[in-house]
């Protein structure tokens, strides 16, 4: 009789259970998620990442809008493809979103992450950023190195007269790789290591690992993927080669220990381990090794990419090319070279590389961001640990922000205020910030210099009878896009 009667109190129970689910299930606030595209079991949404993620977001956000959440494994990706919600992140929020993911590859081709650019926000980044911008990138430490722009610029220009004289055809994009090698290795290390030509390869090889992506920092049980694939023999070999050159470069200057005369950036940095005990870089020759290759990453790599770009769409555009030549050789009437001091003057070749850079950010998505707690972010609810990929390529070309934003206009520039700095939105570049990229003036200085004296000093045309309007413009994929074929042209020394 007990039996039956507490049989007959269950469905009571169940009654009230119920009632107590679903007034927790509608007391619970509901999260307000970015729209998202459907995703599939395992991978999510990596399938729709596509050999060019920049294009394949592009045209994700299309449907999807300016904010929109995918899952790459099950890693949470906001993308961001609009001026309104890259400034959201970067500057109204930007504390909550200055953090680092880990990823595999960086991590272990920067001595874990101890570079500026992959290091976790905290107090070891903020002092890193604060050397790197202080002691190595400030303004007057740019203007220390002009002679080294200057001389190594006319040693490419000097180049491009020799096999100009003998009808040669030009391959801009390996000068332009050159030079800049040249540059970041007189500045960074003191001399040149890129004669042989094996410094250019294992430095190209060490970038092109930067833009990979391990899957078993999204799917971790696959991450057997990238043994069988290569990838982590290769990032091993990379680094075992770049710290063992290092390890040389770091004694050598320390024997040749130099005062205050032709300092480079080893010897800046040394000085200062010396000299502060309770810095980072005490008793850590690692993180001087990861904070210079990030200037060989950023100044050997993004460099050739703005240079070689600008100039194929000044040879696709011969109008724009003949007005940027006509202004400067006008400011350069009568000298044999043009020096930094008269770049303040060119305001239309400013204007091209700003044109250019809108249409040809080296990193199209800039480095990912991600989130340290949960927050809203223009009414939608994103999870704190959820990686940010900022697509600037897309929102330079955002037909809200610009007319015809899919033409080469140099002079939308000589109308507007926006630059190229972090502080507009519309054109991000180089990111903003606290994460923002902290070189722009040292790389601008290279890219405007190289770009006057080139057009300074020679006619372009392309070889073979090729036109102008057939000039393939295809895009090489990796973190920093550059022109999938080189750039080849006949240049003729101009009668100054």
């Amino acid at each position: 009789m007990d039996v039956l009667q507490n049989l007959s109190i269950l469905p009571l129970f169940s009654v009230i259970f119920f009632i107590i689910f679903l007034h927790k299930w509608w007391s619970t606030p509901q999260k307000n998620l970015p729209p998202s595209p459907r995703k599939l079991p395992i991978i999510g949404n990596l399938h729709q990442l596509g050999q060019y993620p920049h294009l394949s977001l592009h045209s994700l956000s299309k449907h999807y809008g300016p904010l929109m959440l995918l899952h790459f494994g099950r890693v949470p990706i906001l993308v961001v493809s609009s001026a309104d919600a890259a400034c959201e992140i970067m500057k109204n929020q930007d504390l909550i979103f200055s953090n680092r993911p880990k990823l595999s590859i960086q991590d272990r081709l920067t001595y874990g992450s101890k570079d500026v650019a992959f290091s976790p926000y905290g107090n070891y980044w903020r002092e890193a950023r604060s050397i790197c911008v202080l002691q190595l990138l400030s303004n007057k430490r740019v203007q220390y190195y002009r002679h080294v722009r200057e001389q190594e610029t006319s040693i490419m220009i000097e180049k491009i007269r020799q096999m100009g004289s003998s009808s040669l055809v030009v391959n801009l994009s390996d000068m332009f790789v050159s030079v800049s090698n040249d540059i970041v290795c007189r500045v960074a290390l003191g001399r040149k290591y890129g004669e042989d030509g094996k410094f250019k390869k294992f430095l190209g090889g060490y970038v092109e690992l930067l833009g990979e992506y391990s899957v078993g920092d999204y799917i971790p049980w696959l991450g057997w993927i990238d043994w069988v694939r290569g990838l982590n023999g290769k990032v091993k070999k990379v680094a075992k080669l770049f710290d063992e050159f290092l390890d040389v470069v770091i004694e050598e200057h320390r024997k040749q220990r130099k005062r205050d005369v032709d300092l480079d950036f080893v010897d800046i940095l040394l000085d200062f381990q010396r000299e502060n005990e309770g810095s980072f870089l005490a008793d850590d020759d690692d993180a001087i090794k990861a904070n210079i290759l990030d200037m060989f990453a950023a100044g050997s790599d993004t460099t050739p990419s703005v240079l070689e770009w600008t100039m194929a769409k000044l040879i696709k555009n011969p109008k724009t090319l003949k007005v940027l030549q006509d202004e400067v050789r006008e400011i350069a009437k009568g000298k044999e070279e043009i020096i930094e001091d008269d770049l303040d003057k060119m305001h239309y070749l400013k204007a091209v590389i700003k044109e250019n850079l809108r249409l040809h950010s080296p990193l199209p998505t800039l480095v990912p961001r991600q989130s340290t707690q949960d927050t809203k972010v223009l009414g939608y609810d994103v999870a704190a640990s959820t990686q940010v990929m900022i697509n600037a390529w897309a929102i330079a070309r955002d037909p809200s922000s610009w007319k015809n934003p899919d033409e080469f206009q140099s002079e939308r520039f000589f109308d507007t205020n926006i630059e190229f700095r972090g502080f507009n939105f519309e054109l991000i570049p180089f990111g903003a910030g606290r994460r923002g990229c902290p070189g722009i003036a040292f790389a601008m200085a290279i890219d405007e210099l190289a770009l006057a004296k080139l057009v300074h000093k020679f006619n372009f045309r392309l070889p073979n009878g090729e036109r102008e309007e057939d000039l393939d413009m295809s895009e090489a994929s990796g973190i920093t896009v550059h022109r999938k074929l080189p750039l080849l042209v006949v240049a003729t020394q101009h009668a100054c």
